[in-house]
């Protein structure tokens, strides 16, 4: 039996082992003490996500989403001549905006200038399409393409650009640096700007932002706070390589509606003529050569046959040296009305005439020997006019 023992407690052990490991369910954590886990201090403070937008953060949003699609990307290809003369292919990068369902788009003249055949428009969808140049004006930056989609677009409203206000919001919306769909925020900054960009083609009555416009961003919108166009990005102050620096520069939309009527109408743009040089004159300058001293428009050159010349402006008599070295012609007529707005400065008259078509005509109030008279001026047609 003492020989046997051995051999019972093994198997006892065998049989104990095989039900512990496959037969019975034990809950061996339960035998042992309780332990608490350890909690991880965190560092930082995790938010929810933000469920609402403020009034502000909403209207940008929903201006973004209004006018994104109708914001296109234009590429053209400008051939310059090389070193050796040979024709080196150059590509430019701009924006512009649809106008209506048939795929007509206003953009800027410097965007679409020399590109010729070689003009491509690229939705937000990423689809291109070949477009043709309707019309430019290189006089207001202007320009209007055209491309066949195949089906109709969404597009933007034009807003009143007259109705400004220093102070208001404005959105720009663009491909800066060929970043396609950008959207920035700012305010009109100043109006009646005049810049004179390095083409040498002066700008006149543009809105000054400091919406961040950059390379790329040319021929946009620049639109107000309910989705209206009220600007078209045009330029910015400083080194364009080196970017915005707060100060951009937009042409009114206002000066493209007499256009795109009158393209409408006609199926093609001339620009008015009117065949004046003027200075401003207000103040103390003024009450010297016994011109109103509120200011005014005093002519320095009538071209002969004009629309001036023939309704009968008259110019200097004579020139006098003011402060040393700046001559001025003295003795023409000084304007001091355009269609019944005194005159605050050349913008007065540059906003009056860029409102008119070849044929219109422009009342013009004028200061002659002492006495007012009105002047109904019927404006000629020029390609490249000044006023």
């Amino acid at each position: 039996m003492r020989v046997l023992r051995p051999f019972l407690w093994a198997a006892v052990l065998v049989t104990a082992f095989v039900y512990i490991t496959s037969v019975g369910h034990w809950n061996v954590a339960g035998f042992l003490p309780k332990v608490r886990s350890a909690s991880v201090n965190k560092i930082y403070t995790e938010a929810s996500a933000a469920s609402s937008f403020s009034p502000d953060e909403q209207n940008n949003i929903d201006i973004f989403k209004a006018s994104r699609d109708a914001t296109v990307n234009i590429t053209s290809v400008v051939y310059r001549e090389g070193f050796f003369f040979e024709l080196i292919p150059e590509r430019g990068v701009g924006s512009g905006f649809i106008i209506n369902s048939n795929g007509e788009i206003l953009t800027n003249n410097h965007v679409v200038s020399g590109g010729g055949s070689k003009l491509t428009v690229t939705l937000s969808d990423n689809k291109r399409f070949r477009a043709t140049i309707l019309w430019t004006d290189s006089r207001n930056d202007l320009a209007m393409v055209k491309i066949d989609a195949g089906r109709k677009l969404p597009f933007l409203k034009l807003g009143d650009s007259d109705s400004l206000v220093v102070g208001q919001k404005v959105l720009a919306i663009g491909n800066p640096f060929e970043f396609q769909g950008t959207l920035t925020t700012g305010i009109v900054s100043s109006l009646n700007r005049t810049i004179e960009p390095e083409d040498g083609q002066r700008l006149e009555g543009l809105i000054q932002t400091d919406a961040a416009i950059n390379p790329g961003n040319s021929g946009g919108p620049l639109l107000d706070s309910h989705g209206n166009v009220i600007g078209i990005n045009s330029a910015i102050y400083g080194n364009g390589s080196q970017g915005s620096i707060g100060i951009g520069f937009a042409m009114p939309i206002n000066r493209a509606k007499p256009m795109l009527e009158e393209y409408a109408q006609t199926g093609r743009v001339a620009r008015p003529s009117l065949g004046i040089k003027t200075v401003y004159i207000a103040g103390d300058l003024a009450e010297e050569l016994n011109l109103p001293m509120r200011g005014g428009l005093l002519i320095q050159t009538v071209e002969r046959g004009s629309s001036a010349d023939l309704a009968g402006l008259r110019g200097p008599r004579q020139m006098v040296v003011v402060g040393g070295n700046y001559q001025l012609g003295i003795g023409g007529d000084f304007i001091v009305g355009v269609e019944g707005e005194p005159v605050e400065g050349i913008e007065t008259l540059t906003r009056a005439f860029n409102r008119k078509r070849a044929g219109d005509t422009l009342n013009l109030t004028v200061y002659r020997n002492g006495r007012t008279q009105q002047i109904n001026v019927r404006l000629g047609e020029a390609g490249r006019a000044a006023l």
